[in-house]
């Protein structure tokens, strides 16, 4: 039998009741984070033209543009809010598996409960916590280097999981879904190399197949049941390599909602260990950008091969955001790590980039092709002074969590990017009810204040 009956299993025969009452508070926190992230993502250029490009693909109202007043068919406002969910590189990240969950999921799962209605609370925190769980498991079952976009891929497999479970499939409906999705899945590295705005878009190709596949599936259409380890299953098509046992034991023990990992800058998540230790080294010690001599960061294969690209004299945005040298240079010399640091002459300020030229990055001998953890941080002075600090987790991690207060702080900062023509009062309501999401029998209640 194929893994993916596993997963199925698991999602049909999960209810609130089961979930722990970490898993139901991380769910809470990484909805309303997702949220922020999205309405800053609406102020992304290519988001207004993609909102404009999907309002010509049909009619429809069915479901709200975070941020926006404008209203699309489900699938197209899918699309539209996975991008903006994830084109600042600000969603939440579940490291070990290498998965941004919430972009595919969250966008999927607004638009589905919109086009219905009378999707509540609990559901909600529901389908969240069981997509991340399937999401987050396939790729913590992989045992080989990332090749594909698995935040695009992975994600695809976690929206089918939360939408069925709202739909009210059964495990022989929800296998059927799977197998559609993964008729459509998509994602390249190759725009993350490029720092092309596709990358993100690829969160919404797979956000639009998910609801496609259950509006499908729910019509009784059939789809291949061996997704995952089948002769042309995911895992050899995409992964190469993989040991689902682990995973499998851990379905109903471990809510992996509980380890995802808060994103404190809007960059790639590997560049956040030179951040994190920059910052606190220059708050220790009390150098500043103009005394640096050298950086060297020392950490494992992942961050070099994903973030280990030179800096270049006119970075574009995405190409900035994952591209260690900028984003180090940048913590130096502005204190922080900001949405407004990547527009504009941010991208360009010649003093970053002097800098960014003395940023190092050494790959250590770790093992684990997946690894983003343990770094060292050593940064080395004009007057001969030396300092250095090892990171066994980045701020942000479930082992160094945000504050709430520091959470709180960045959904304000998000909406302060982003929210434009919204009310300033449905910040601080958006707040209150996620705090008490399980209460709503609506969630359309939480959607109504993202939108003027």
């Amino acid at each position: 039998m194929d893994a993916i009956s596993r997963f199925a299993q698991h999602v049909v025969s999960t209810t609130y009741d089961h979930l722990s009452p970490p898993a139901v508070l991380a769910a809470k926190t990484f909805i309303l984070d997702s949220i922020g992230v999205g309405i800053a993502g609406g102020a992304d250029p290519w988001a207004t033209r993609l909102v404009l490009c999907a309002a010509g693909w049909g009619e429809g109202h069915e479901s709200a543009v975070l941020g926006s007043g404008r209203r699309l068919p489900a699938q197209a406002a899918a699309l539209v809010n996975a991008y903006q969910i994830h084109c600042l590189e600000f969603d939440c990240v579940h490291e070990a598996a290498v998965v941004h969950p919430m972009a595919t999921l969250l966008s999927s799962l607004f638009a589905y409960a919109e086009r219905r209605g009378r999707v509540s609370g609990k559901d909600l925190l529901t389908a969240v916590t069981l997509g991340v769980d399937v999401a987050c498991s396939i790729g913590l079952a992989s045992r080989a280097p990332i090749k594909f976009f698995r935040p695009a891929t992975a994600g695809a497999f976690g929206a089918v999981a939360a939408i069925g479970k709202l739909e009210g499939f059964d495990v022989e409906s929800l296998t059927n879904a799977f197998g559609i999705v993964y008729g459509q899945i998509c994602g390249t590295l190759q725009p993350h190399v490029e720092g092309s705005s596709l990358l993100g878009m690829q969160m919404g190709f797979n956000a639009r197949a998910a609801l496609t596949a259950v509006d499908l599936a729910a019509r009784g259409l059939v789809g291949p049941h061996e997704v995952l380890e089948g002769h042309y299953g995911y895992f050899k098509l995409f992964e190469g390599a993989w040991d689902l046992a682990p995973v499998l034991a851990d379905l109903g023990k471990v809510w992996q909602v509980t380890q995802l990992a808060h994103k404190p800058f809007p960059s790639g998540r590997l560049t956040h260990g030179a951040v994190d230790g920059l910052l606190r080294l220059k708050n220790q010690y009390g150098f500043e950008a103009g005394d640096v001599s050298r950086v060297t960061v020392v950490a494992p294969p992942l961050v070099k091969r994903l973030v280990g690209r030179p800096d270049i004299p006119a970075p574009a945005a995405n190409y900035a955001k994952l591209c260690l040298p900028f984003v180090a240079a940048t913590a130096l010399v502005r204190g922080r790590v900001d949405v407004p640091d990547f527009v504009g002459e941010g991208l360009t300020d010649p003093g970053i980039h002097t800098l960014a030229q003395k940023v190092e990055l050494l790959v250590d001998d770790n093992p684990d092709e997946n690894a983003m953890v343990p770094q060292a941080i050593k940064v080395m002075l004009k007057d001969g002074r030396n300092y250095e600090i090892r990171l066994d987790s980045v701020l942000g991690h479930p082992q160094s969590p945000l504050t709430r207060e520091q959470h709180l702080d960045k959904f304000r900062r998000c909406w302060r990017h982003g929210a434009g023509r919204l009310k300033a009062e449905n910040r601080d309501r958006l707040i209150t009810r996620a705090d008490r999401l399980e209460a709503f029998a609506d969630i359309r209640e939480l959607v109504a204040l993202t939108v003027p």
